[in-house]
């Protein structure tokens, strides 16, 4: 891949928000790669865009957990800053310039979410992260429409995030939870699902790309399964949003939810989307300033979707820096940075092959994750070891007890790739594994 460090970046100069309220200065601006030919991403290189990528010593620290958070590009950290600085103000409330400029920027950002996934911005609610949004609709939607009888439907390697909320409101409501299997490469099993599926399902939870084995979900024929027998489909994003084109009318789920600190953005604030009619239908789940219509003593009324599932003060700040992660990616592109991932997962999985006390775990076409065991070591060791050597990947269970307890270990050793990830980080992985093999004997 031919990278023109000439050329200037499309960010440059953009606003957060339409019309262009705050703009953000580059200093060095990203490259704006184009292929030399498909599948030759060898030359993707944004190393340089992320300050958190070194040591103290300006050394290369090998970071391979992408899956768990991603860094941040500096002109994420410049928007947070600015955002924080020079533009800060209240949105929605102040009648003075500053809060007009920032109510703009933020209602912006929300147009930029929802946009990135397909989305409407009168379905875009902002919230604190994945899991709020699906402790969200179940509490909201969970509470007012599940009954006794119901039952939802999940899958084997589902987040906790995607689990302890349906307990939750199942032993609240009445309902009950089925759990679909996988296949022998860890995907989830549609066709033993369709088998399971009855009218009684109501709610189908499903995670888009697992965070554990990277495999991706046929989306749209599990959309079709869960409305073949009435029942809602709820996706959890967070692993797909930043390594794969999203088109929620094109996958055809009810409800979808990212967390912008995995798509290159700030924590603390990620998007619920849900069908409009849905959200109308649904209550409040929290109270407080910003979600209401009138308020008296007697009697309170709420304000429509989005903003009654919005109550107090937002994350002003927190949408800024989503909107310029937005801009970052999209001036890469998802399909360039999930071609870039998968050939790095390649990569590592040939480099792991040839060492056979290593499994790993999960689909050959995993999306820029990998996960793995070494015969008579623990992942806590491995990742220790691995850390001396400026080597990060994740050891645990990824809050993912129930996978882990179905592939029989109680953890894994997970390397996941970003947009800054290359082959250095792959050869210094194998290297730290050939030196945990050496104390280990």
């Amino acid at each position: 891949m031919d990278i023109d460090t000439k050329k200037p970046s499309p960010l440059q100069g953009r606003g957060l928000g339409e019309g262009n309220v705050t703009n953000i200065d580059i200093a060095s601006p990203s490259p704006n790669p184009s292929p030399k030919g498909e599948g030759d991403f060898s030359l993707l290189d944004h190393r340089t865009d992320f300050p958190g990528l070194f040591t103290a010593e300006g050394k290369p620290w090998h970071y391979l957990d992408t899956a768990a958070t991603a860094q941040k590009p500096q002109y994420v950290i410049d928007a947070i800053a600015r955002a924080y600085g020079d533009d800060y103000a209240t949105v929605h409330r102040g009648v003075y310039a500053r809060s007009a400029n920032m109510t703009v920027s933020y209602e912006g950002a929300r147009r930029k979410a929802a946009a990135f996934i397909g989305g409407r911005e009168d379905e875009t609610i902002f919230v604190r992260g994945a899991t709020e949004g699906i402790n969200l609709v179940a509490s909201s939607w969970g509470g007012a429409n599940l009954k006794p009888g119901d039952r939802i439907m999940l899958s084997q390697l589902e987040h906790h995030s995607n689990i302890v909320p349906w307990q939750m409101v199942a032993e609240r409501t009445g309902a009950e939870i089925d759990v679909a299997p996988l296949t022998d490469d860890g995907q989830i099993d549609l066709d033993a699902m369709q088998k399971m599926l009855t009218e009684r399902h109501k709610m189908v939870a499903l995670a888009h790309v697992s965070n554990v084995l990277g495999s991706v979900l046929d989306a749209k024929g599990a959309a079709k399964l869960a409305h073949d027998v009435g029942a809602l489909l709820l996706l959890d994003g967070c692993q797909a949003v930043p390594r794969l084109p999203v088109d929620v009318a094109a996958l055809d789920c009810d409800f979808y939810v990212y967390s912008a600190h995995k798509l290159y953005g700030p924590t603390g604030i990620g998007v619920l989307w849900g069908r409009a009619t849905l959200l109308d239908a649904m209550p409040p789940w929290q109270g407080g300033g910003a979600m209401i219509d009138r308020v008296t003593f007697a009697r309170t009324t709420y304000a429509p979707p989005p903003q009654r599932f919005e109550a107090g003060t937002p994350h002003i700040v927190g949408a800024a820096g989503l909107a310029a992660a937005i801009d970052y990616v999209e001036s890469i592109g998802v399909e360039t940075i999930h071609a870039h991932e998968c050939a790095l997962v390649a990569e590592a999985q040939d480099a792991l092959a040839g060492i056979n006390t290593i499994r790993v775990f999960g689909p050959k076409d995993s999306a820029g994750i990998l996960s793995f065991e070494m015969q008579g070591v623990h992942p806590h060791d491995i990742g220790t070891i691995l850390d001396e050597a400026n080597v990060a990947i994740r050891a645990g269970h990824h809050c993912a007890q129930p996978l882990m307890d179905h592939l029989g270990v109680p953890a894994t050793a997970r390397a996941s790739f970003g947009v800054y990830s290359n082959s250095d980080d792959v050869e210094a992985l194998v290297r730290g594994l050939d030196r945990v093999r050496r104390i280990f004997g």
